[in-house]
This record gives C-alpha cells, sequence and structure tokens, in this order.
C-alpha cells in the first residue's frame, strides 16, 4: 500500500504533458504523437492540453450542467434533482422515494442504485461513494475539467426500461457540432454484462469496438425518438472540437444524461485499430498546433 501511494504521489509531480505520454505508452503501447497527432485518441490528449474552454467544468459537473442543459434546450430533458449533499451523513433517507439513483458530481462511475429500499445496503453504498468523493477525477487521465469541480453528492429518480432493466444508455458523438456516431450502451448490469455497439446516423451497426466491450449479438433497434436525440445533441455540442452527449429514453421520453469530452480518458484504442485513424480525421485540430503540441 506504501509502494502505490508513493507511486501515486510521484506521478502528482509530474507535469501533464508528461504524464500523458507515459500513460498514453502505458495502456496503449504507443508513443503519443502531440506535435502531429493523426488519431482520434491521440488528438483527445492535445485537447486536453490546449483546449481549455472555461465552459467545461461546469459542462462535467453532473448538478451544474442542468442549468445550462435546461437553457439550450428546455427542462424537459433534465432529469430532476431530488437532493444534493456534501457529504454522506446529511442524506436525508427518509425523504427519497423507493426508488432512487445516487452520484458523485465530479467524477464517473461513482454512482450507487436503489432499485427498491428492501434490496438497498445503506453501508455498501456509503463505502462506495466515500471512496468516490475522496477521489480527485483529474489525476486519472488529467482531464482538467474535472479539477475544481465540488464533490458533491447528488439524488436522482431511479430509471428502468418496460422490462425493469436498466434503460439503454445512448452516446452520441459529436465532431465540430454535428453527430456523427452513436455509442449504444446495453445491459450493464445483466449477467452477460456490458455490451457496446456504434451506430451511424442512420442507424447502420458500425464494424467498430472496444477492448473489453463486446457487440451485442444481433442489431439493437433505434430509439422512438432517435432524430430528437441528433436534434439535441447538435444544440448541446455547440462548437466544441469534440463532445459526446449521453441520452435516455424512458416511457417515451429522452433525457440528457451527460457530457464526456474525454471517452475512456483517450486511452481505450478500438478494434480493428484503424477506427482510432478514421475517428481522427473527424476531428480538426486548429492551425498551426505544431509548436502548441511540444511540452
Amino acid at each position: 500500500m506504501q509502494v502505490r501511494e508513493s507511486l501515486l504521489t510521484a506521478s502528482h509531480l509530474l507535469p501533464d504533458g508528461v504524464y500523458l505520454r507515459l500513460r498514453y505508452l502505458q495502456r496503449m503501447h504507443r508513443v503519443l504523437h502531440l506535435r502531429h497527432p493523426r488519431r482520434f485518441t491521440e488528438k483527445l490528449q492535445w485537447l486536453k492540453l490546449h483546449d481549455h474552454d472555461l465552459l467545461y467544468p461546469t459542462l462535467v459537473d453532473k448538478r451544474a450542467v442542468k442549468e445550462y442543459v435546461t437553457e439550450r434546450i428546455g427542462a424537459q430533458y433534465v432529469l430532476p434533482t431530488l437532493g444534493v449533499w456534501d457529504r454522506f451523513e446529511d442524506i436525508d433517507f427518509d425523504a427519497l422515494p423507493e426508488r432512487f439513483v445516487l452520484k458523485c458530481t465530479h467524477d464517473s462511475g461513482g454512482a450507487v442504485l436503489c432499485p427498491g429500499r428492501a434490496a438497498f445496503d445503506r453501508d455498501a453504498a456509503e463505502r462506495k461513494l466515500r471512496r468516490h468523493m475522496n477521489r480527485n477525477y483529474y489525476w486519472h487521465g488529467r482531464e482538467w475539467p474535472y479539477r475544481a469541480v465540488q464533490p458533491r453528492i447528488l439524488a436522482e429518480p431511479y430509471l428502468s426500461g418496460p422490462d425493469g432493466a436498466e434503460p439503454v444508455d445512448y452516446k452520441l458523438w459529436c465532431f465540430h457540432g454535428k453527430p456523427e456516431l452513436t455509442l449504444v450502451c446495453s445491459g450493464r448490469f445483466s449477467p452477460q454484462g456490458l455490451r457496446e455497439d456504434f451506430y451511424d446516423m442512420a442507424w447502420n451497426r458500425l464494424p467498430l469496438a472496444r477492448p473489453n466491450h463486446p457487440n451485442s449479438e444481433q442489431s439493437l433497434p433505434p430509439p422512438r425518438h432517435y432524430g430528437l436525440m441528433q436534434r439535441l445533441a447538435a444544440e448541446l455540442a455547440g462548437a466544441f472540437p469534440f463532445v459526446r452527449v449521453d441520452f435516455y429514453e424512458v416511457d417515451g421520453r429522452v433525457y440528457f444524461g451527460e457530457f464526456t469530452f474525454y471517452p475512456a480518458s483517450g486511452l481505450t484504442g478500438f478494434v480493428p485499430e484503424a477506427g482510432d485513424d478514421r475517428l481522427g480525421q473527424l476531428l480538426r485540430l486548429p492551425e498551426p498546433y505544431a509548436e502548441r503540441g511540444k511540452q
């Protein structure tokens, strides 16, 4: 444990550019090219270092982003907030409904689901949320927008599909304000585990995957309001070079999920590997960037 903590502390001393080169080499097994980035995953690292729009910290804050989304597309697409707290011990569980979701506002992967109070393990929820509340997500992949986001615990309604399972997650990848493809995540909590499928805007399944995330056995039907999702994603994506805009469709309604500027922190590749190059062609970096990419 002491060795691990020492290594973690040492990594905090590295400048972002140096850390990302080392991390990219470790995860992707190839050199990160920042002077002339070509692949999508390389360009995401470049954006971390150079694209510092002051709006990004608000957009990755799961509580603060709701006001932005409400202003851009309307409150009807925003999940209600059941409560927000600075500490786990402040949560008023008696005021929450039978089913709810708790999540941290400042990171990823910190959600706790309560599909029913009888099955809810409050002790396990506390352990998970405390662990994530003490985590600064910035240090994992140097995603700078997360660095100053205030850690809070957010409660939202529990969403479920018609069969009671978790809803399908539709993640629209937008390049320069235009949705170009959709990543569909399904079966996240099923016995078979998460399945990922990429579709184009006409809902043709693409021969593309990410390592360790297999495709579904068969194509999935498009969401009923796929056209609406595309229009909303384009409105929310604005002029950002790249952003992933997530939606759910439940009971005939569309709900915004979150913004993601660096999927998998740009540290997970694609199968086939050529997919990284093809996506990289969609992401145009400002010119000239050669000198700026030397750090």
